[in-house]
This record gives C-alpha cells, sequence and structure tokens, in this order.
C-alpha cells in the first residue's frame, strides 16, 4: 500500500469536437407560477442511467422545478453489454435542452452543474474519439456497461494474487470493477487496447466532454479502480479542494495483475489528478459543449459521482425537521444510516468515522461519498431487474399487462391489488404470509454482497404446474421479499463488523413501491424514511454544480440545505410478523448453502 506523499495541483485540458444532439424525450415539471417569476438561482443535475440520460432543475430549497429525460442505446449479447459515448452525449444535450425549456429556465439561471453516471468504462482515443470495446470492432461502441460480467475469469485472477489494495474492496474485486475489464480487453482485443489514451468512468468522462478537464473523482476511482483515496488524507481536505496528483495508484498492484502499462506517463490513461466531489473543473462549459447544452460558457462543473453514490448524497440528510433541528451538529449522527439506492440493481450506502474492512463488502472507501468520511459500499447486482425478469417471463404478464394498460395504472400497482384481494380471500393475518410456501434466493446476477459469489445463482423454491396471475403476484411478492432478505443480511454483516445502522433512507424507481418499502421495513426492523423529492439522484448531482459555484462550503453542507425528508415507513408492530420473516429469512440463508453444497456435487462428478 503506497505511504501518503505532498500531492501537487495538476489539471489537463482538452476541448472535444462538437456533437450534435438527437434523440425523443420525455418531461415532467414543477415549475408552476415559478416560471415567470424574477430570475432564479437553479443548479442543474445530469444523471445516465442504463437506459436513458435524465436532467433535472433544482431550486436553493432543493426542490425539483423540471426534469426531462432522453433514451440511450443499449447492445447486450450474452455477458457483453456496451453503449456508445457519442449516443450517449447526444441524450445528455437533448435531456438538458428539454428540461430548461419545460420549466423556462434561461441559461443565467443555471449557477452549476454536476454529472452522475453508472459506473460504466469508457474508452478513447487521443482526439477524443470512440474506440471499440466490441468484439463486433464497432467504434460505436466503446463503454463497457457496470454490470457487463465478461471479465469474470479475470477478476478470479487478479483476487488470487491477494494485492494489499483488496482489502479496500471487500476482499475481493467484482468483474463488474474496471481492473478486470480492463485486463479482458488488454487480452483480447489488442488493436484497441493499441488505440486508447484515456479509460474513464462514465461520469468522469461527461465531466471531461463538458469541460475539457480529465481531473477524476474520488468517488470513482476509489471504488471502482482501487484508488487508494486515503494516500490524500494527511495533506487534503475539502474546503482546501484543488485538483491533486494522483498519489493513491498502486503501481505494483497493476504490474502483478499484467497492466503495467496503465502506470507509464504518470498514469496519464487512467487519471494523473483527482478531486473531492463537487471540485469546479477547469474553467466551467467550453464553448463547443456551452453551445450543445444550451447553457452559458464557463458554468462551473463539479467533479463527478457515480450515479448510486449522488442518489446517497441526494438522501443521506433526507431527516424529518424535529431530528434534523438536534442532529445538524452531530458529525456521528449519519453513521447511524445507510441509503438503500433501488433501481435496475440497489447500491446499500453507509459511512463511518473509522475505516471498517467487512468481508464481501466494497469498502473502506475514503471520502467517495460523503467527504472525509469512510464509505461502505454493499449492493445487490439485480434488484429492479431482476422483478422485470419474473414479471416479464411469466405466462400471464401479457394478459396482465393489458389490464394494468386498460386501468391506466402499473403492472406493479396491480399486482399489489391482486395480493391485497388474495389476503382476503385467504384469510391470512398478513399480505407476507401469502408466501409461506414460496422462497426465492435473488441472486440472479451473481451475489454482490456480502457473500461476493458472481458465480451465485437465483433459487426459486415452491413452484407448481399453476401459470395465472395469482401465482405471478406469489411469485413477484416472494421476489421482493428475497430482495429485502438480502438487504438483511448486508445490514447484519455491516453492524457485526462496526457499524450501527438503524434507520434505512430509500430512492430510486423501487422506493415508489409501497410493497417494497413496507416488505423491506418489515423484514430489516428499521424504520425507512423517504425523501421529499423522488430524484435524488438528480438532486445529488446538482449538488456537486451548487458546490463547485461555490453556493455552498462543500458537499455535506450542501446536503444540509438541500435534503428534505417526506414519508416514514415503520416496521410492523404484530409480533406475528416478525416471526414470519425470521423464519423465512434462514431459509433464504439456507438456500446459498444448498447452493454451494450442489455446486461441490457435480464439480467432483466432472472431475
Amino acid at each position: 500500500m503506497p505511504t501518503a506523499r505532498k500531492c501537487s495541483s495538476s489539471s489537463l485540458s482538452e476541448t472535444l469536437p462538437f456533437l450534435p444532439s438527437s434523440a425523443s424525450i420525455e418531461m415532467s415539471s414543477d415549475a408552476g407560477e415559478s416560471s415567470s417569476a424574477a430570475r432564479r438561482t437553479v443548479f442543474l443535475g445530469v444523471d445516465v442511467g442504463t437506459g436513458s440520460a435524465r436532467a433535472g432543475l433544482f431550486d436553493e430549497q432543493g426542490r425539483l422545478i423540471g426534469s426531462a429525460s432522453s433514451p440511450i442505446q443499449i447492445w447486450k449479447e450474452k455477458d457483453c453489454i456496451e453503449q456508445s459515448s457519442t449516443d450517449i452525449w447526444h441524450a445528455v444535450c437533448t435531456a438538458v435542452k428539454a428540461a430548461c425549456s419545460l420549466a423556462s429556465v434561461v441559461p443565467e439561471e443555471v449557477v452549476g452543474l454536476g454529472f452522475a453516471a453508472t459506473c460504466s468504462l469508457v474508452a478513447v482515443d487521443s482526439d477524443g474519439s470512440p474506440v471499440s470495446v466490441s468484439w463486433t470492432g464497432d467504434a460505436r461502441r466503446n463503454i463497457i456497461v457496470w454490470m457487463d460480467h465478461r471479465a469474470v475469469n479475470q477478476a478470479e485472477r487478479i483476487n488470487a494474487n491477494n494485492s494489499p489494495v483488496l482489502q479496500y474492496c471487500g476482499g475481493s474485486l467484482s468483474p463488474e470493477m474496471q481492473a478486470p475489464k480492463l485486463l479482458w480487453v488488454k487480452e483480447n482485443l489488442k488493436e484497441s487496447w493499441s488505440l486508447i489514451f484515456r479509460w474513464m468512468d462514465l461520469s468522469d468522462w461527461l465531466s471531461f466532454r463538458a469541460t475539457g478537464d480529465d481531473t477524476r473523482s474520488l468517488c470513482t476511482t476509489v471504488c471502482k479502480w482501487t484508488y487508494l483515496g486515503h494516500a490524500h488524507m494527511e495533506v487534503a481536505r475539502e474546503k482546501d479542494s484543488h485538483s491533486m496528483e494522483a498519489c493513491g495508484w498502486d503501481d505494483v498492484f497493476w504490474e502483478e495483475i499484467g497492466l503495467g502499462d496503465l502506470v507509464e506517463g504518470n498514469h496519464a490513461k487512467i487519471g494523473r489528478s483527482v478531486a473531492f466531489p463537487g471540485h469546479p473543473l477547469g474553467s466551467g462549459l467550453t464553448p463547443a459543449a456551452a453551445k450543445e447544452l444550451g447553457l452559458l460558457v464557463g458554468t462551473p462543473v463539479g467533479t463527478a459521482l457515480i450515479d448510486a453514490h449522488a442518489g446517497g448524497v441526494g438522501t443521506m440528510e433526507s431527516l424529518p425537521e424535529t431530528e434534523s433541528k438536534d442532529d445538524v451538529a452531530n458529525e456521528e449522527a449519519i453513521c447511524h444510516r445507510m441509503v438503500l439506492v433501488c433501481g435496475t440493481s440497489t447500491c446499500h450506502m453507509a459511512v463511518s468515522r473509522n475505516k471498517l474492512f467487512i468481508p464481501g463488502v466494497w469498502g473502506p472507501f475514503w471520502s467517495a461519498m460523503v467527504p472525509e468520511y469512510w464509505l461502505t459500499e454493499g449492493g445487490q447486482s439485480a434488484t429492479g431487474a431482476l422483478l422485470d425478469h419474473i414479471i416479464e417471463n411469466h405466462v400471464a404478464a401479457p394478459l396482465l399487462a393489458n389490464r394494468a394498460a386498460s386501468q391506466s395504472i402499473s403492472i406493479y400497482e396491480l399486482l399489489n391489488k391482486i395480493l391485497e384481494s388474495m389476503m382476503q380471500e385467504r384469510k391470512v393475518l398478513f399480505v407476507s404470509a401469502l408466501t409461506e410456501d414460496m422462497h426465492v434466493l435473488p441472486d440472479f446476477h451473481g451475489n454482490r454482497s456480502p457473500v461476493a459469489d458472481p458465480k451465485s445463482k437465483g433459487m426459486v423454491c415452491g413452484l407448481t404446474l399453476e401459470t395465472s396471475e395469482k401465482q405471478l403476484a406469489l411469485l413477484y411478492l416472494a421476489t421482493i421479499q428475497g430482495i429485502a432478505y438480502g438487504t438483511r443480511h448486508i445490514v447484519e454483516h455491516c453492524n457485526s463488523h462496526g457499524h450501527k445502522i438503524d434507520t434505512l433512507l430509500a430512492c430510486g424507481g423501487l422506493s415508489k413501491n409501497p410493497l417494497y418499502v413496507q416488505e423491506h421495513a418489515d423484514i430489516v426492523g428499521c424504520r425507512i424514511i423517504l425523501p421529499r423529492e423522488s430524484e435524488t439522484v438528480l438532486l445529488g448531482a446538482a449538488i456537486l454544480g451548487a458546490v463547485a459555484a461555490q453556493n455552498y462550503s462543500g458537499v455535506h453542507d450542501a446536503m444540509r440545505a438541500l435534503n428534505a425528508a417526506g414519508q416514514v415507513v415503520y416496521p410492523s408492530k404484530d409480533v406475528k410478523v416478525k416471526k414470519y420473516h425470521d423464519a423465512k429469512y434462514q431459509i433464504f440463508k439456507s438456500l446459498y448453502e444448498q447452493q454451494l453444497s450442489h455446486r461441490s456435487i457435480m464439480m467432483q462428478a466432472l472431475q
């Protein structure tokens, strides 16, 4: 592990060529009468998710006044999942212009901009043009998407080295992290490897594309690239934020795994300078980027965050007013909370003042989300994606979808109604009890935490020949419960290793499903606070722009000002509910043990 040395300021600048924007959009606005009011102070957040680019505009109270989204293209071929940085930039520009138009926000009102994105891996050449990372050789496909699992073998080989840096990743690297993916490209796409001038996390690339400054974020580098952010711990504080020489790379690690060429040029290909999230980059928006986005040249842009971490920044200080007034000066209070960022996957974010090493859970990452706190990051690789998979692949799904559409509700709302009716028909005491004979291990895309087994498979126990809508409703409920038992497993594991988590905060699409939230509250046994603003990832990104514009002294200060609580969901007080879930939780844990046993038996049979 490298020792911290004095880090000097450095910055790289390059303006990329103009890219026109084009895409279809979806828009919403809460601007109301404010659109005709005097000039406002507006913070802009941009989030690039798995399926779309979104832009959100927030006022000085952290309220969303307008948003828009634009779809992005994705290619999926078995374990290889790819996207295009050109396509994504087009979508970003479209969404930003649409959001500003919808909310009647003029460029002069946007005082700062921040980007968040999935932790996907971008490859560009010395001119900033895309370089293919695809077997097809298609140059458009220059992004390996975060959920891509092509590098499982590379991850296993890297982990076998037992490098000291792995202790800051829960003891092992996931194939979703960047080092295994980089090694895969070097071993399989040699021509592309020779052409690539910069490797960047997607959110860092967006900031680079907007400003020409390729300073990387402590969030992306520490969480996904094995960068040891605490190398700066004794010489850097957020209040003195500046671009810092990247002194946290462990060169021995990169050489040991066969990627020593990335160390060359003072780590030019993977990052020569880093900064705290929200640090102002370059001179703000370049003329080209400002024209494409419809904003002013020089608009401040803050160093980026991974999308889940932006969700944490947009959520973690969302406390009821009675508590926030008492706890605002208590630096330890935030350490009792865990944020669930629930979307395609779920990230479980908790912070601590001291570093906590937790096997199977990523981190501890210094200053990767809340500056000067250590971040612990658990996760489930498929949650929203799993529920979609379960529903869409059921024979009853088309009919159910038609019924939902005819009622102008989502298929999830209809399933929730069906479950309520079934509870009445079967005269069970509570909805959860409908699944007494059905149990789900939700590892359909491996287990990220806490067992850190990418080879783990999903399991469903209790199937019959029935294919009705009611059977789908039961499978849907059992899957939600399986996901919630996974969260309980993560929370208990973290608390057994030094955390003191007693409150959950939930954001993201799944947090809008009341059944999903209540099952989590009942199963984990914690209250769940839902933020006032539903678009918390966009708010977290906007906070980066607010900090870059120097409207706040730092990210945590901005969080306290702009986060706000909405509904609070409490666990059931019925002891029978607790007893029921305790029993199902034991079955949940036994399913993985059974799988390991089955794996061992078959491995021996094939030897």
